[in-house]
């Protein structure tokens, strides 16, 4: 069990609010106040400050923090796997949606092929959204294509993706198109704010001096398969894995759009909370899904 002390600090954090922290665990404001004070007896530091009205965490309640999510995680991850010694094996794990929906669904055959008892679960979601789940203790890893603190995940690739600009055979482009900004005049169909997908594009649109915005038209949608379909409709252009698109372009229904300016390749990488005494247990996990 986690100490009630750190849990207290856990959700001061999450809110950055003692009033709201105390309404979340039904205790007083006050008791917030003494939990965080005899944390920070106990360990002689301060961990949070007020700036004017604003609370933020020190350098210390940092650290704290980034510990203190992994002791969580590993609480919740301890009294499953005692749970599990008697019972069937349980997998929670999220994965970015081009991972989930184009990637996994072989290595998760196999694995539901060679043990049928297996409880599984796999949450799909944005960078961002599997991060807190996983802060949270809610998910043991993920699958992820965003970029990623080193400081708080400990990461493996998982593999490497070719990552392209496709439009439909028939679209119209205003000009040739030989280099990423010879696509500026076409509209842009993107994922939201915070996916994995877009932080990828933006990366590779900030090396050549661009942005989504650069686009004189700029869609944004929540639904991958909706801007695939939007796209071999003649809606506009999009960047995909090649995964994500191998069987339109195989039927024809989609072209890549062949560029002088470099291809772009990025990893998926299968992370956990760094320091956890979970890691070897989810290093075999990431063996056993990436033997196909």
């Amino acid at each position: 069990m986690l100490d009630f002390r750190v849990e207290t600090f856990l959700t001061v954090c999450e809110t950055m609010n003692f009033t709201r922290a105390a309404e979340l665990l039904h205790i007083t404001q006050p008791a917030v106040s003494q939990h965080i004070h005899a944390l920070e007896a106990q360990y002689g530091t301060r961990l949070f400050l007020y700036e004017g009205k604003q609370l933020r965490l020190t350098e210390s309640g940092q650290l704290f923090l980034q510990t203190a999510a992994t002791m969580r995680h590993d609480v919740r991850r301890l009294q499953e796997a005692l749970h599990q010694m008697d019972s069937r094996r349980h997998l929670r794990f999220g994965a970015t949606l081009s991972i989930g929906e184009y990637i996994l669904p072989g290595p998760l055959l196999r694995l539901l092929k060679e043990d049928p008892a297996l409880q599984l679960r796999m949450i799909t979601a944005n960078t961002q959204e599997l991060f807190r789940l996983m802060d949270q203790g809610e998910l043991d890893f993920a699958i992820v294509e965003g970029s990623f603190d080193q400081q708080v995940y400990e990461g493996l690739v998982y593999c490497t993706q070719r990552f392209i600009p496709v439009a439909a055979p028939d679209y119209s482009f205003s000009g040739p198109v030989h280099r990423m900004a010879d696509l500026l005049e076409a509209r842009l169909l993107v994922r939201e704010p915070g996916s994995g997908t877009r932080g990828v594009l933006e990366q590779a649109l900030e090396a050549r001096n661009l942005n989504v915005h650069s686009f004189r038209y700029l869609t944004e949608l929540g639904s991958l398969n909706l801007i695939k379909s939007l796209v071999c409709a003649g809606a506009g252009i999009s960047f995909f894995y090649q995964p994500v698109v191998q069987a339109e372009l195989d039927r024809g229904d989609l072209v890549e759009i062949p560029l002088e300016d470099g291809e772009i390749r990025h990893d998926f990488t299968f992370l956990w909370r760094r320091g956890s005494a979970f890691a070897p247990y989810y290093r075999e996990m990431f063996r056993l899904l990436r033997q196909n």
